[in-house]
């Protein structure tokens, strides 16, 4: 397995990533009807929470975010945009959450990948690549008092992250490329959101009434 394609693969995703999930953050807060300043942290919060929280975890310290310039100038350029343009931005809220899917499936992949790369074995890497996705949500649903989407959401959000972290860890168990191993993570945590969107499949739920 050749590590030396790791770098140009973490830093795509990751700023892929963290664009489309700082979009739906900063469209959060316009929502919310807060100002600029507002907006741009639930944009940084959403696209830069779950790499911070992976990179904490797995000691990759200080996080990207703070010694890349690019992992800052992403979000901020998204929650701007957002702000100007939210009207337009909003219009295609269906598509965004197609995009966010997107993000998901992104973000899975390279958090995975990282915790690979720092020594992780599969279970903890493929775990961290599902935290990678689905912590900048959280922390931005905290921050306006509503219930994290990982949740809230009725179909399967946080299960597809981790199948696409686990298919990536394994092909680089089994000696693939993470060039190799990244789309095909990626796409099958993509598929798997897309078809729980639009199929509304959804984990098991206790029967009966709960218990006070």
């Amino acid at each position: 397995m050749s590590w030396t394609d790791y770098p140009v693969v973490l830093v795509v995703l990751d700023l892929l990533g963290i664009f489309v999930f700082a979009l739906a953050g900063a469209l959060v807060g316009v929502r919310r009807d807060l100002d600029v300043f507002g907006v741009l942290v639930l944009a940084g919060t959403t696209g830069l929470g779950g790499g911070f929280v992976r990179d904490v975890l797995i000691d990759a310290t200080p996080p990207a975010a703070l010694t890349d310039w690019r992992y800052l100038l992403v979000p901020v350029f998204a929650g701007l945009l957002t702000f100007v343009a939210h009207p337009a931005v909003g219009r295609f809220e269906r598509p965004i959450g197609v995009l966010d899917a997107f993000g998901l499936s992104l973000f899975c992949v390279a958090g995975a990948l990282k915790a690979a790369e720092y020594g992780l074995g599969p279970v903890p890497a493929a775990l961290m690549g599902m935290v990678t996705a689905v912590g900048g949500g959280m922390v931005r649903d905290v921050l306006v008092g509503q219930t994290p989407q990982v949740f809230a959401d009725a179909t399967l959000y946080a299960t597809p992250a981790l199948g696409g972290a686990a298919v990536a860890v394994v092909g680089l168990e089994l000696g693939a490329a993470a060039i190799v191993v990244a789309p095909v993570g990626a796409l099958v945590c993509l598929t798997w959101r897309l078809l729980a969107i639009w199929r509304q499949w959804q984990a098991p739920r206790p029967r009966g009434p709960a218990s006070v």
